[in-house]
């Protein structure tokens, strides 16, 4: 088994490789670049100024010689390949680069919204397996109840509308229409003012919308992987064997069948080690959350290259470490599993 991790921690590499490879390539070919943002701005300040304006609009602001020192300056003069090898070393020093459009350090730019998106998807992970896990038991228990269809029509609706649609939802009904929640932020204006239970109260009562949106998708994913999982242990013939045995149903659930039915739980839980620090893109946007969901999705509108690559390093890292962590997950919860 040790073997097998050490392989595993291995293809790191070359998948590494691969996922930057790929994404800093896309990002050289995409129009909307730093270059083209500044030469946009200088036609906008050209025209308010009353400038002479050509037949097609603001004449180029710009010589050919200041946007070959702009290529230069932001390594756009270089092959793809050279300038990917140059930003991978500068990586591989713990240098993620400077914003194009901040320019602030990347990395100061991420760790000082980790924080946030760690808070929400740590909080939001427990929340998901605590009820999502006892739900999906007690459904595959009571099967074609009317508390299981009820609990499936309820669960399919919200499988069926995506966690940011959700988000909008709640935000016009409670926040704007019957202003029982704040309409965005993680705290409110007089934060600093408040007492130490003040502010738990605070940090609560903006946080229940955006993780009712946070959970809406994993939530209905989660237990019905539970309840089919489970339903289909209990099919089995040593399940019907140890009622045969006169082992009563409840116990031969949670004494037999339940452990067998957390194997694919495990397998998730490390994929959700990316989800948990890299937030989600658009729900941070509606909810106006200043976390690396929000950083990511500005980034990729104002084509922030070095953000956009300084995320993608960090959550493709977690993303295959995770995988090894649901590997690890497995073993333990089933110990009949060798990986050779």
């Amino acid at each position: 088994m040790t073997a097998y991790f050490i392989r595993r921690l291995i293809l790191i590499i070359p998948t590494f490789f691969g996922i930057t490879v790929m994404v800093f390539t896309i990002t050289r070919f995409v129009p909307g670049g730093p270059i083209e943002r500044i030469i946009a701005q200088a036609q906008q300040m050209q025209s308010m100024g009353g400038s002479t304006m050509g037949t097609d609009g603001p004449s180029q602001p710009l010589s050919e010689e200041q946007i070959g020192e702009l290529e230069k300056y932001y390594g756009f003069d270089k092959p793809v390949l050279v300038g990917y090898f140059l930003w991978l070393g500068k990586v591989l020093r713990g240098n993620l680069g400077v914003s194009t459009r901040y320019y602030d350090p990347v990395w100061d730019m991420i760790k000082e919204r980790i924080p946030v998106s760690l808070y929400f998807g740590i909080v939001t992970m427990i929340l998901v397996y605590g009820v999502c896990i006892p739900l999906g038991i007690h459904k595959a228990m009571k099967h074609k109840s009317n508390f299981d269809n009820v609990s499936s029509v309820i669960v399919f609706i919200g499988y069926a509308i995506p966690g940011w649609v959700v988000g909008v939802l709640i935000l016009v009904l409670f926040a704007s229409y019957w202003e029982i929640f704040p309409l965005g932020g993680l705290v409110g204006d007089d934060f600093e003012d408040f007492t130490g239970i003040q502010k738990l109260g605070d940090i609560i009562w903006h946080t229940i919308l955006p993780l009712i949106a946070y959970m809406i998708g994993s939530f209905t994913v989660m237990t019905f992987l539970m309840k089919n999982t489970l339903m289909d242990n209990l099919a089995s013939d040593y399940v019907r064997t140890a009622i045969a045995k006169g082992l009563t149903f409840r116990k031969a659930v949670f004494r037999h069948a339940l452990r067998n039915s957390l194997i694919p739980i495990a397998t998730h839980f490390g994929n959700n080690i990316s989800v948990i620090l890299s937030g989600s893109f658009l729900i941070e946007k509606v909810f106006n959350i200043n976390g690396m969901g929000l950083l990511g999705y500005e980034s990729v509108v104002e084509r922030d290259y070095p953000v956009v690559m300084g995320i993608l390093v960090i959550s493709s890292l977690l993303l295959m470490i995770g995988n090894i962590l649901s590997d690890i997950c497995v073993a333990i919860v089933d110990p009949r599993v060798q990986f050779k």
